[in-house]
């Protein structure tokens, strides 16, 4: 370099042709043997074009940081003003040949910068771009179920229309048949008298609903007190006007349960009824607290009031037999 600022006449090193480090070799945009325009044609329309338009940008942007450094080197002169008015040209150039990536055709390719994304990808970059941000109807999410198109029950919810249809209660199991009164024969030794008053007795507490326990209480108390007969008393008359199967003389005692109408268990006539002096002895009986839990002879004991409290006992286990006779099956 002179002091006049003007260029020497030495000629600068001609760039290299055959080589950039941009990029490797085998892919520079139209680096092909000059003269083969089938090659070039090949080497610009193969490639792809946003690389190519990246590759561009770079070099044009190494071009013009490259002329902010020629002032520097030829001064102010007129040669340094015709350097960088050619090294503006040629970025302007780059510029335009980035932009259009016009192919050896003459036709103009735009790039294609969404080739990489599906068609749905595209249509939600839009949406995220848009002001109300909501997805076409054409393109809603395969995932979205079809709302049901089937009517709601008749009289039902609509929101449970499509629903199981709710099951229904089992059906409660049907009671068991309540065990019949047969008329068995004699048992446990007993007469066919002491068998039918065991009978009237039994019949009477079922019409009543007393509990098994109750009637083999009821039968055992009648075979303690009249031997299962039904009996009037010496000691009053009348008690003989009435069907009977015997005379007692335990004071004015009568009937199955030797019952005294004295002491308020009803009239004479009534007492001789085995019907009647039954249901005196079972309501008697009832109100007697806890007595299903109490011993049968104390339970007897606490109705008869009997000067030997512990004889009902001995009848028990006939009793039961005679009750079971006349029903069957009823535990």
């Amino acid at each position: 370099m002179r002091d006049d600022h003007t260029l020497d006449d030495q000629q600068l090193a001609p760039a290299s042709t055959g080589r950039s480090d941009e990029a490797p070799s085998s892919e520079q945009v139209g680096r092909t043997a000059p003269g083969n325009p089938e090659q070039a044609r090949q080497g610009l329309t193969d490639r792809n074009p946003s690389r190519a338009l990246t590759r561009l940008t770079t070099a044009g942007n190494r071009i013009a940081a490259a002329l902010r450094g020629v002032p520097k080197l030829l001064g102010d002169g007129e040669k340094a003003r015709v350097a960088i008015a050619a090294g503006a040209i040629c970025c302007l150039g780059l510029a335009s040949f980035a932009q259009t990536s016009t192919d050896v055709t003459g036709e103009t390719a735009q790039p294609d910068v969404f080739a990489a994304y599906s068609e749905r990808e595209v249509a939600e970059r839009a949406v995220d771009r848009s002001l109300d941000r909501s997805l076409p109807d054409t393109l809603a999410p395969e995932s979205a179920a079809p709302e049901s198109t089937a009517p709601a029950a008749e009289g039902g919810d609509p929101d449970l229309a499509g629903s199981e249809p709710a099951t229904e209660p089992a059906p409660e199991p049907e009671p068991e048949p309540e065990p019949q009164v047969v008329d068995p024969g004699p048992v446990a030794g007993l007469t066919a008298a002491q068998m039918d008053n065991a009978k009237a007795i039994v019949r009477t507490g079922r019409d009543m609903g007393v509990e098994r326990r109750g009637l083999i209480i009821a039968v055992a108390t009648a075979m303690q007190e009249s031997n299962l007969y039904n009996l009037a008393s010496g000691v009053v008359p009348e008690s003989t006007n009435h069907p009977n199967q015997g005379v007692g003389w335990d004071h004015d005692s009568v009937g199955l349960f030797q019952q005294r109408a004295s002491t308020g268990w009803g009239p004479v006539h009534k007492l001789m009824d085995p019907a009647y002096a039954t249901q005196q002895f079972l309501h008697a009986l009832q109100r007697v607290p806890g007595w299903q839990q109490m011993r049968l002879t104390a339970a007897a004991q606490a109705v008869q009031v009997s000067a030997y409290p512990d004889h009902y006992a001995k009848h028990e286990a006939r009793a039961t037999q005679v009750v079971d006779a006349i029903v069957p099956g009823w535990n």
